[in-house]
């Protein structure tokens, strides 16, 4: 099975703009999907890291639903370190698609945070970010214990 084949099984429909996969969890299954600036149809896809792991996936979208967007603008806002570390990656993020003129998951200002799951798969992979790497670093359990994914190869046999 191609590792598209596998993201495709991890998202539950077929992959977009996938370029390769950027980072793998411990089981060694895509955790994170770097993709192309636009669809085959032409459309934008302005996230340049994508987050795959179901596992993770889940884990990050209970931190949204928690109020983690406003928390980490709100920090990012206050923490000189943070807000730098946020400006960093937004501008490179644009340098990385300069046709597209976006920062981390479409925004368009460099102090916003948008989308914690783009912020944490630029972070996993691009190592350094540290506002990802803090979200991140909150998610008591950021992989499975079970090798879930394994379901994706045995779905396809």
């Amino acid at each position: 099975m191609s590792d598209r084949d596998v993201v495709s099984w991890q998202l539950g429909r077929p992959a977009r703009a996938f370029r390769g996969v950027a980072v793998r969890c411990p089981h060694g299954f895509p955790a994170v999907t770097e993709q192309e600036p636009h669809t085959d149809d032409g459309t934008p896809f302005p996230t340049s890291y994508y987050l795959t792991c179901p596992w993770l996936v889940s884990a990050v979208s209970r931190a949204e639903a928690a109020g983690g967007v406003s928390a980490w603008s709100e920090e990012a806002a206050t923490d000189r370190e943070l807000g730098e570390s946020l400006r960093a990656a937004q501008a490179e993020q644009r340098r990385e698609r300069p046709e597209l003129d976006v920062g981390i998951a479409g925004t368009a200002e460099d102090a916003n945070v948008k989308c914690l799951h783009a912020h944490v798969a630029f972070a996993l992979a691009r190592p350094g970010y540290i506002l990802g790497e803090r979200m991140l670093a909150e998610i008591e359990e950021p992989w499975c214990a079970d090798r879930r994914c394994v379901d994706a190869v045995a779905d396809d046999t």
